[in-house]
């Protein structure tokens, strides 16, 4: 019979292959971009929050004197940190000068955070468990700020248009919230379970509003087949 540990280790690395879906899907987009040379309505703010205040943040809580045995979750967040810059770089390249400025601006402040909150938190703080414990709520809050920023709710609602939420980004953020959910639990593990079940739920939101805008939404015949992931 597999036990707790096994379960949690086969649960994990399920989650790492979808997580690294999640973190791909948005090829598609910039497939768009790159087609357009130009970002139109598209928005860097999930990919640069993402890549320093989630996957550097993840990968700094996962690590052995934070909080050991955490491999799964540093591998898939490494793996995110990459293809966050990727992102970021090419958002760069195609952007104006006034959107390069304010990338430029938000990586500095959340680097700025990031190396302040790392050299706190070895100084003032000398186990594991209380590293972990402040490190792991700080993510907990950080992540579930950054699950509703893709959303768009009111824009969504607004303009009764799906356009520029790419439905397999939607899919495999709900995807990734569930397995991690349950990994969590056999795991035991509040700080992943808290943030992944706002994703979830976030990722269930924008899957209905979804499915509630498709028709009302004027696709762009290019864009369309991006968004169903056939380009």
């Amino acid at each position: 019979m597999v036990n707790t540990e096994t379960s949690g280790t086969i649960v994990g690395i399920i989650g790492n292959v979808i997580s690294f879906a999640l973190y791909i899907s948005p090829i598609p987009t910039f497939i768009k971009i790159h087609k357009a040379t130009a970002v139109e309505s598209f928005k860097p703010d999930p990919y640069v929050t993402a890549v320093i205040l989630s996957c550097a943040m993840w990968c700094f809580c996962g690590m052995p004197f934070v909080h050991p045995d955490n491999l799964l979750v540093i591998s898939i967040n490494g793996f995110g940190f990459i293809f966050e810059i990727i992102y970021i770089t090419i958002f760069f390249f195609y952007s104006p000068w006034s959107k390069r400025r304010e990338i430029i601006l938000a990586l500095v402040i959340e680097i700025i955070f990031f190396v302040l909150v790392v050299i706190l938190t070895l100084k003032l703080f000398h186990t594991t468990k209380d590293r972990s414990t402040i490190v792991g709520v700080l993510s907990i809050i950080l992540n579930i700020l950054m699950n509703a920023s893709p959303l768009s709710i009111g824009r969504v609602i607004r303009t009764k248009s799906v356009k520029y939420m790419p439905f397999f980004i939607s899919l495999a953020y709900f995807c990734n919230g569930v397995i991690w959910v349950i990994y969590a639990i056999l795991k035991l593990d509040v700080f992943i379970l808290v943030p992944n079940s706002c994703g979830a739920v976030l990722g269930l939101m924008q899957l209905i509003l979804y499915a509630s805008y498709y028709k009302s939404t004027q696709w762009d015949p290019t864009l369309r087949e991006l968004q169903l992931g056939n380009a």
